[in-house]
């Protein structure tokens, strides 16, 4: 009897994508394998969803009356539902859905295995919802969806109260990782030729509060320092209010963390960041850029923010223009405020009107492309190392390149060799001669490659993988280096 397949279908922030990877890691444990088709066809579909987004419910069901008359035909056939949205909705899922076989939260993902073969016997759904941590994530198995890059899980939960924010009231307190813990999970993953790590939290330059210590995360920043054979660090996402002078200074004396930020802005307005309950006003998070700049001049500093907030005035929109204006974003993740059921930000008065919204955010847009493209054309002529990508290029077959991320992030398309091509993990040295908004290209000759133990670790898995049916990833747009951009704004990993 051959195997029973799965497939994990993942929405939301990079915690989602994480805890997806502890998924597919269960599953494989308990004896299933990855589905060598359609998501359709495997016999055990999870969703892990995400309940930010104004309309993530209607997209669930909708999904899940797609896959209805495929279960109804497939005797045996699973679905199960988990994440934010199955902590946010429980037992309504079931009713809304009765063809689901089980329903788990963001505290029990480790009951998967458990719950799918309880479900098969008892033949009635399972739903099982804890209201704290049962065990770390990071201590579950995991299939990882990079040989050469990984997250790292530090904590887990959030402690702040943003009223656009509903993870804090689904994921809970923040609850962080003993410092040991998080060295031995790098260390076992540099060993496996992991050569890149994001340490991930939903606020990760809080850690610490949770075990008494306010300098933890520049520590622990220090100890990747001292990893032998780590040589990229990269961390998401953190949150002004804790962005501390010891943690820039641990940015800049440590070799292998990256010159790179991810630091969330949402609005410049103090009085809108007053209403979003954001701990910081516009000179203050103007004040870390300026730090940041002065201690690594060459970091390229990515940020989120949130037009047409309830309450939101002409004025208020200026204030975020002029902060754009002053911090030049490498990059920024624009959205238009939308509801979210739970908030309090749903209730409030002041709601602005869609077309106002849009004009707004389209001014925004506008304007960060603008700087974007300075910013990037400011990298023309520099010699970079760039760590090759698998997925990153959609175009690169046509193209006749590859693609990798530099030490800041950047997206580099650059000439693929005609001899020693260079594989996702390896290092290339490349000249910049062109940068549009949102990538770079080399046009030249590759200047140097570099064969590193990561490359080595990609060779392995994609020998192992030509051996048995290739598996279906997970709902992920590429898959390598991860990449440290909230998928949604006031969501798990956008703080």
């Amino acid at each position: 009897m051959s195997a029973k397949t799965y497939q994990v279908r993942t929405y939301g922030c990079q915690m989602n994508v994480h805890d997806s990877e502890r998924l597919s890691g269960l599953l494989e444990d308990a004896g299933y394998v990855r589905a060598p088709g359609d998501a359709d066809d495997a016999d055990v579909v999870v969703f892990n969803t995400c309940a930010v987004r104004e309309n993530a419910d209607n997209k669930l069901y909708g999904n899940l009356g797609h896959l209805a008359p495929k279960k109804a035909s497939r005797p045996g056939m699973q679905i199960a539902v988990g994440g934010c949205l199955a902590q946010k909705d429980r037992d309504t899922i079931v009713r809304r859905a009765p063809w689901v076989d089980v329903v788990f939260g963001t505290h029990n993902i480790g009951s998967l295995p458990v719950l799918l073969e309880r479900a098969r016997v008892q033949r009635e759904a399972q739903v099982e919802i804890a209201e704290s941590l049962e065990a770390f994530p990071s201590t579950l198995p995991t299939r990882r969806e990079s040989a050469y890059a990984a997250w790292v899980s530090i904590s887990v939960g959030c402690n702040n109260t943003c009223t656009f924010c509903i993870v804090p009231a689904l994921r809970g307190k923040e609850k962080d990782r003993r410092p040991g813990d998080i060295l031995a999970e790098v260390e076992a993953l540099v060993a496996e030729g992991v050569t890149e790590i994001t340490l991930l939290g939903q606020n990760v330059n809080a850690y610490g509060s949770d075990i008494g210590d306010r300098e933890a995360f520049s520590k622990l920043l220090r100890a990747c320092g001292r990893v032998e054979g780590l040589e990229r660090v990269r961390f998401t996402s953190p949150h002004p209010r804790d962005f501390t002078d010891d943690v820039i200074a641990a940015m800049a004396e440590t070799e292998n963390v990256m010159p790179q930020l991810h630091m969330p802005l949402q609005s410049g307005s103090d009085r809108v960041l007053k209403a979003m309950r954001r701990s910081y006003r516009q000179e203050r998070y103007l004040g870390i850029i300026e730090k940041v700049r002065a201690a690594i001049p060459d970091a390229a500093i990515s940020t989120d923010i949130i037009v047409g907030f309830p309450g939101e005035t002409g004025e208020d929109f200026e204030q975020t223009l002029h902060v754009v204006r002053e911090a030049r974003f490498a990059q920024a993740f624009t959205f238009q405020y939308s509801k979210r059921p739970g908030t309090p930000a749903a209730e409030m008065d002041g709601q602005i009107p869609k077309e106002v919204v849009q004009e707004r955010y389209e001014r925004l847009v506008a304007l960060q492309e603008e700087i974007s493209w300075e910013e990037n054309r400011k990298q023309t002529g520099r010699t970079l190392e760039v760590m090759v990508a698998e997925g990153e290029g959609r175009k690169d077959g046509a193209t006749r390149r590859l693609s990798g991320r530099a030490p800041d992030n950047r997206l580099v398309h650059f000439t693929r060799p005609d001899e020693d091509v260079p594989r996702p993990g390896d290092m290339a040295t490349v000249e910049i001669t062109y940068a549009a908004p949102h990538h770079l290209l080399a046009e030249g000759a590759v200047l140097g490659v570099r064969r590193t133990r990561a490359g080595d670790a990609w060779e392995r898995r994609a020998a192992a993988s030509a051996a048995k049916p290739q598996g279906v990833m997970l709902g992920l747009p590429t898959v390598g280096i991860p990449e440290p951009l909230p998928a949604a704004p006031g969501g798990c990993a956008a703080h």
